[in-house]
């Protein structure tokens, strides 16, 4: 097996460490590691492709997508029939079928597989992945999903190939407003006099709980807003999600409220930060901080 992606190095170690082939294009500074591992470096994404029988993408956004598949000496120049190409990419489900159907003409596979879990997530190698695909096509990835993740889900089959994108963006909806809600929920508790630490504490142990109260309420209270997922990238997902929800003529009012609060964020200098710094919003409103 063989393996092509740019911004996924902690899976690159995880796949060169279960014994695969690696190929790499486009390698950071802080990847260098892979090669000396034994990841073999290649001049382009065309020869990652030539050389592979899977060639996954993990991308920041729609047009990098594009970019490495279409571009100059790009995936698609490289393929031959019976390939099969997963983007792990959090990208727009529109493009995403696109791209789908231009590699399917090439007669390959393509596998939409969006992450969720975080860098905490990639680097323990539980990351939940949501795919779309065939489930023929899903079976034959499987083993090399599995060296990644630890809740893997085929949620379309039968050539639904954008249906693992649309889960993920349920995702980022459910995060960012669950970020909005602990932001206002220990805001409120800090401005009305109580310690946010020991309401946070509480909160754990009741039916408000979750996973980011757990990890997001503490670096509020801590102001630790070193990025583990970049408010611009969160806001990214948003900006999918509300464009795929104007598409079929759905109201996400307060997922459009939250995206205006991340705009917030980035005038006020924000926008480098972790999306938890989410906080920082509400609280240049109310003159008042968490941890005050």
């Amino acid at each position: 097996m063989h393996w092509f992606g740019c911004n996924g190095a902690t899976d690159g170690w995880h796949l060169i460490s279960a014994g695969h082939s690696v190929q790499l294009h486009r390698i950071k500074d802080k990847s260098r590691h892979l090669v000396e591992m034994g990841g073999q470096e290649a001049k382009s994404a065309k020869d990652v492709a030539k050389a592979s029988d899977i060639i996954i993408l993990m991308l920041p956004d729609t047009p990098d997508v594009e970019a490495v598949l279409f571009g100059k000496s790009g995936v698609a120049q490289g393929l031959d029939a019976g390939k099969t190409v997963i983007d792990m990419s959090s990208i727009s489900p529109v493009a995403t079928k696109e791209f789908a159907s231009h590699i399917s003409d090439l007669n390959c596979a393509y596998l939409d597989a969006p992450v969720s879990g975080g860098e905490a997530g990639a680097k323990s190698a539980t990351l939940s992945i949501m795919v779309g695909g065939t489930q023929e096509d899903f079976d034959k990835v499987l083993p090399v999903l599995k060296v990644m993740g630890k809740n893997i889900n085929l949620v379309g089959g039968g050539g639904a190939l954008v249906m693992g994108k649309r889960p993920k963006l349920a995702n980022q909806i459910i995060v960012a407003l669950t970020i909005n809600a602990v932001s206002e929920g220990l805001l409120f508790a800090s401005k009305a006099g109580a310690d946010p630490a020991k309401v946070r504490g509480a909160l754990m142990g009741g039916f408000s709980s979750s996973k980011i109260l757990e990890m997001h309420g503490q670096r509020m209270i801590d102001r630790n807003f070193e990025p583990g997922f970049l408010i611009p990238l969160h806001q990214k997902d948003i900006n999918n999600a509300l464009d795929a929800a104007r598409s079929i003529k759905l109201s996400l009012p307060s997922t459009s409220l939250v995206q205006e609060l991340f705009n917030v964020c980035g005038a006020l200098g924000h926008g480098e930060e972790d999306h938890s710094a989410l906080v920082r919003a509400l609280e240049t409103m109310a003159a008042h901080q968490v941890n005050s």
